[in-house]
């Protein structure tokens, strides 16, 4: 297959330019001004062409939660919001902690073939943090990663065991840092509004304290490792302090975080329940600054997606998560780049050649050889968000009624048009 992307504006690491793509077979063959070729064309005038959007943490739910989301639902959504490439965690049924569930999930995916969907394998058995998973057979079968996402390790035993394992496979551990003991159960940030609504609140350090301690253990072996969903003004600082002395520390955060403070709790609306809570306008300004100067490497959604009546209970018996894989990009750009100052080339990075960059995977950037794997956005398209309208299963977002620019025209897979807006 072989075409030309012309007269779009294309966002490479070092600004904005306008030029042509030449795409033949599944690569970027050539990219320059005023390509000359007879051969058909995306016509991409007035657009901005981004390389392929990357999520490195997403929940599709299958095996054991179809109803919720499975493989093919996802990778639809992913490509509707702009992502070639995702990874997904472990929290299935049964659990992705051996090489059939990988295996399962990797037949799974080709079966779907829209976007490139990269497993993650528990860090333990059952995600109970007692034993190692099969983390070199996962390996074998395709994981990019470990994580027991959704619970922490709270053995630093046999986290620090994981670590080490998992380096000789050359992954990493992300981790999802809350001390369970500490958060009891809580599910609103502590403070003002946990009061008001008498809802239980997980205070801060609960999150804290186990991003300080995989920072130790990062810093005590030289080995990296990757901090999941970061929601609080005092972890920014501990990652940014790590980095400043040259521990092999990466992180993420997502748009709720850098969007939502806790006054929307208040609502009661359990489509603002999410681990970890949504907190302060402190933590939110300190997600868009460690955004900004590089200390979260990347934007992830950890998308979420659950079944109406997961989320249509008392707050504190609601499903946590959000859906938010379609709206990621519009969300970023809308209050990273038109509000907050952030430039294109930023906003591409932590949303594309930063989650390549921490999880070792290919693709990321626009030049030649490169796979065709690349999104074409009308920056200018204002739409509000409808989570109704949603191609997941799941529709849970507390964005709906939110107005925001920036839609997807097109999702390019190793050169295969997989989504189209018209």
């Amino acid at each position: 297959m072989k075409y030309v992307i012309k007269n779009g504006s294309v966002v490479f690491g070092d600004g904005v330019k306008k030029c042509d793509i030449l795409v033949e077979d599944g690569k970027i063959a050539e990219v320059s001004e005023n390509i000359a070729s007879e051969c058909p064309v995306v016509d991409a005038e007035g657009m901005h062409v981004f390389p392929g959007l990357i999520d490195i943490h997403v929940h599709l739910r299958e095996p054991g939660y179809e109803g919720k989301e499975d493989i093919l639902s996802g990778s639809r959504a992913a490509v509707a919001g702009g992502f070639t490439q995702i990874c997904c965690m472990p929290n299935t049924d049964p659990v992705n902690d051996n090489a059939v569930v990988t295996t399962y999930i990797n037949y799974r995916a080709r079966q779907a073939d829209l976007c490139k969907v990269r497993p993650i394998g528990a860090i333990t058995k059952g995600q109970r943090g007692e034993e190692l998973a099969e983390i070199g057979k996962m390996a074998e079968a395709g994981i990019v990663g470990i994580s027991d996402d959704g619970r922490s390790v709270m053995n630093s035993k046999i986290m620090r065991l994981a670590m080490e394992y998992a380096s000789g496979f050359n992954i990493k551990c992300l981790a999802h840092c809350e001390d369970e003991d500490l958060a009891d159960g809580g599910s609103v940030n502590e403070g003002l509004n946990s009061t008001i609504t008498g809802l239980k609140g997980s205070i801060r350090a609960a999150e804290d304290i186990m991003i300080a301690r995989e920072i130790a253990l990062s810093e005590s072996l030289g080995i990296p490792v990757h901090i999941c969903h970061v929601s609080t003004y005092s972890g920014v600082e501990l990652i940014r302090s790590a980095k400043a002395r040259g521990v092999k520390v990466t992180a993420e955060s997502c748009p709720h975080y850098f969007w939502l403070t806790d006054d929307v709790v208040t609502s009661f609306d359990t489509y603002t329940k999410v681990n970890p809570p949504i907190r302060e306008e402190r933590d939110r300004q300190a997600i868009i600054a460690g955004l900004k100067d590089g200390t979260i490497d990347c934007i992830v959604t950890d998308h979420a997606p659950h079944a109406k009546k997961d989320k249509q209970k008392e707050y504190s018996l609601a499903a946590s998560g959000i859906s938010g894989i379609e709206t990621s990009f519009a969300l970023s750009y809308t209050k990273l780049v038109k509000e907050g100052g952030f430039t294109l080339p930023e906003l591409a990075d932590r949303m594309s050649a930063a989650p390549a960059r921490v999880l070792g995977l290919e693709g990321g950037c626009i030049k030649a050889g490169a796979p065709a794997d690349i999104t074409i956005a009308d920056l200018a398209a204002k739409y509000v968000i409808d989570g109704e309208k949603f191609v997941s299963k799941g529709k849970n977002t507390p964005f709906n009624g939110t107005e925001v620019y920036g839609k997807i025209a097109y999702t390019i897979v190793d050169g295969m048009i997989k989504y189209s807006a018209e």
